[in-house]
């Protein structure tokens, strides 16, 4: 007996009602045979009904691509019924995977031919939900005819599909170009708001299109304000606003029209203003429209009255009870800080407000513009508003907050010593949460303030003697004791008065060596502090003797070979001892007055070196580093013999330093990346001190006509380097090559190994997100050799 196919809504009920996961696959296949046998015997009249079971079936999950044809067959038949299902099957079944999709562009022509809507309604669905590049170019121009015709309802649908065809083949603009300026002169607003999307799609991906359009920025003004003080009207209007929807996409494509163009913004400030004053915000409709009218007044050439009215708005925005209004406004004031410093200042108390908020999104945008608000004038009243939040903070905001103080604190220190305590207080709160080169800095910091070595080493001995589990805090503490400790055993007058002995100190390094949470770095600053302690202190040195020898036969190695190393200076080269562990002199590394002193050293070197009569010894230079580059390949390879010096040059031979190695050659700039006027170029430099660490500036210029927006460099080397990535200068590079992006990668290559970069580029170019991944491999030889 032939059981008989099921209907669909009995076929969904069979399904709905299967129990188990393994009931529902049975029902299915069995009535997926039913629509396969129905497709071998060709019935037509039943073909609609049993592919619109077998779309079910793919709305489910399951197989159902042995139903592509039967769309096809359902599209080319003259009756509606057929049609309809037979258009959803394409658009369900078929993409530009499969070359099947190409087969109904002549059935699409032909129902876009005919005159009855309801059927151009589903071709142009079709079109604009699957239509694939091919399609677009041949029935661009059926859909350009359709733009024109008499009835709403086939006219929204072809602006639709006109949309998908610019995004699909952006070179067909120049079709849609002409009934654009006559569609906005329709009164109904569904056409109206499918032609302001398909004017935005236009500009962005056309510069012609874009100096067409700015022809009718008067238009797009007179609708919008039409649109403002109109009255209340059911058809269009959300919650007492006019067409929020309409206002919206018109202030979008007013944004990009007057981006970079003075005239066409000037024609809309006062527009703006009168949106801005005029809306409501007591709803989401008209919030929204305001955020809209802040991003268009932020965007163009507007007034600066214009600008702190939009950043006034922001704020106002902060106080709103709604959490989404909230982070919007927090991330459009971080987006304008830059270019309105001054404006977002006056809301400092409301951000800093916001940073008390629980939740972590809101939390997180307001830590980033507090950070992005420091500056010289204010930086330890917000220091001391971050500080408050760093000891309460969750701790994924933890690294950022610390980070960002210690950033903001470098800039703008108004003193040494107000740096050095920002700095303890940051360490002593989340010092598991800094970065790698806080203890570097710090160090640094101390050791060029002379005068601040006996407070220093006072506040950082307290510190200690609290809290030993900060492994920062602790390698800072170990290494000022070390090279400061004489200045524990004198009362300081800038700290409490306390009196410390020299046990006491001994002691307190002991404990940090035996912690458990110390770790082997932290055991060597420790190690060395101890040792250090062997000269500055007038005690017995017995005790030290004792505790170095101890971790003689320590099982890491590091530690090991300094114990042994230190037990040596103690058994067989005491009586240098006191000069081998002298205070360290330190080296200026980063400073800006050091960068300055030796760019005018070297610009002074070039100087000489032209108006010197040396261009022999140039040459010869230049020989000797080509054979240095050889690594002594050819053992014979024979010097060249130096110049003879002329009479009048032994002067000038005897007043240089001959010890002073010839200044390296520099090393030349490398272009890696350009895409539509936006460059990548690397320079590079060696460190003075580190021969091995390699310094890149990476500089994002722009010479586009828009904004590249939410740049983010990101990079990786091989596992045998150490790579560091310094914050950018930061994220936009304004259009017609404004001021650049720059960061700087630090790369240590102690093995001299051929360096390679993989680099990671996501920003927003022209209304579009876009991500490169791509490798470096053909950096100079002289940045790893």
């Amino acid at each position: 007996m032939v059981v008989s196919s099921l209907k669909l809504q009995d076929f969904i009920e069979e399904i709905r009602g299967a129990k188990t996961q393994a009931q529902e696959r049975e029902v299915i296949q069995k009535e997926s045979a039913h629509i396969r046998a129905s497709f071998r015997d060709g019935d037509p009249v039943q073909r609609h009904r049993q592919l619109a079971k077998l779309l079910y079936v793919h709305m489910l999950g399951y197989p159902a691509h042995f139903g592509q044809m039967e769309c096809l067959k359902l599209i080319a038949s003259p009756r509606f019924i057929d049609k309809r299902v037979g258009y959803l099957g394409a658009m369900l079944l078929l993409d530009e995977r499969h070359d099947a999709h190409l087969l109904i562009t002549n059935s699409i022509k032909n129902d876009l031919s005919q005159g009855v809507q309801p059927v151009q309604g589903l071709a142009l669905c079709t079109l604009s939900t699957m239509g694939s590049a091919e399609m677009c170019r041949d029935l661009a121009t059926e859909v350009e005819k359709l733009l024109l015709r008499p009835g709403p309802y086939v006219r929204k649908k072809a602006i639709l599909t006109a949309v998908h065809m610019i995004r699909k083949v952006p070179e067909l603009s120049d079709i849609f170009l002409p009934p654009c300026a006559k569609l906005l002169h329709e009164r109904h607003h569904g056409i109206l708001l499918g032609t302001i999307t398909l004017i935005m799609e236009l500009c962005q991906r056309s510069p012609a299109a874009l100096r067409h359009f700015r022809k009718v920025v008067p238009k797009l003004v007179q609708i919008l304000r039409t649109l403002v003080t109109t009255g209340y009207s059911t058809e269009h209007s959300i919650s007492g606003v006019s067409d929020p929807f309409l206002q919206v996409q018109i202030l979008r494509v007013l944004r990009i029209l007057g981006r970079n163009h003075e005239e066409s913004s000037e024609t809309m400030n006062d527009l703006l203003a009168q949106v801005a004053t005029n809306t409501n915000t007591s709803r989401n409709a008209g919030s929204a429209v305001l955020f809209e009218t802040v991003l268009t007044i932020m965007d163009i050439r507007s007034a600066a009255g214009l600008r702190v009215l939009a950043v006034n708005i922001l704020g106002h925005f902060l106080l709103n009870s709604d959490k989404n209004i909230r982070y919007v406004a927090l991330t459009s004031l971080l987006r304008v800080v830059q270019s309105d410093h001054s404006a977002v200042q006056r809301h400092r108390p409301t951000v800093v407000e916001c940073l008390r908020e629980t939740d972590a999104s809101l939390s997180r945008r307001a830590l980033e513009l507090s950070l992005a608000l420091v500056n010289s004038s204010n930086v330890q009243a917000m220091t001391q508003e971050l500080q408050a939040f760093l000891e309460s903070c969750p701790p994924d905001l933890r690294a950022d907050c610390a980070s960002g103080i210690l950033l903001a604190a470098e800039r703008f220190a108004p003193t040494k010593r107000w740096h050095i305590d920002t700095i303890l207080h940051v360490l002593t709160t989340a010092g598991a949460y800094v970065r790698d080169d806080a203890v570097a800095n710090l160090t640094q910091l101390i050791g060029g303030a002379q005068e601040l070595h006996a407070y220093s080493v006072h506040r950082l001995y307290h510190a200690l003697a609290e809290d030993i589990s900060q492994q920062p805090l602790v390698q800072v503490a170990a290494w000022c004791i070390g090279e400061y400790g004489d200045f524990l055993l004198e009362n300081c007058e800038e700290t409490e008065p306390l009196q410390v002995e020299e046990e006491e100190v001994v002691a307190l390094l002991e404990k940090v060596l035996q912690s458990h949470m110390s770790l082997p770095a932290t055991r060597g600053y420790a190690l060395t502090a101890l040792m250090k302690l062997s000269t500055r202190l007038q005690g017995d040195t017995n005790r030290i003797r004792q505790v170095v020898s101890i971790y003689g036969s320590c099982l890491d190695v590091e530690l090991q070979q300094r114990a042994v190393e230190y037990n040596m200076l103690f058994q067989k080269y005491d009586h240098m001892r006191a000069a081998i562990l002298e205070k360290m002199p330190l080296v200026d590394h980063g400073s800006r007055e050091a960068d300055e002193k030796a760019k005018e050293s070297r610009e002074a070197a070039q100087l000489s070196k032209a108006k010197g009569p040396v261009p022999t010894e140039l040459q010869t230079s230049k020989l000797l580093d080509l054979l240095d580059l050889l690594d002594d390949a050819s053992g014979d390879t024979q010097q060249p013999a130096p110049p003879n010096p002329s009479p009048e040059g032994g002067l000038v031979h005897l007043l240089d330093l001959p010890c002073a190695p010839p200044p390296p050659a520099p090393i030349p700039n490398l272009k890696v990346f350009e895409r539509e006027g936006v460059r990548l170029n690397l320079s590079f430099a060696r460190h003075p001190g580190t021969p091995a660490l390699l310094l890149i500036t990476v500089t994002t210029t722009n010479s586009s006509e828009d904004d590249v927006t939410h740049f983010i460099c990101q990079a990786a080397v091989p596992k045998s380097f150490q790579l560091q990535l310094q914050a950018p200068s930061g994220n936009t590079a304004p259009a017609r090559g404004g001021v650049p992006i720059t960061q700087l990668f630090r790369i240590l290559n102690p093995n001299k190994a051929p360096l390679r970069l993989k680099l990671r580029l996501t920003y927003n170019h022209f209304g579009q997100s876009v991500q490169e991944i791509f490798e470096v491999n053909n950096l100079p030889v002289e940045t790893w050799q």
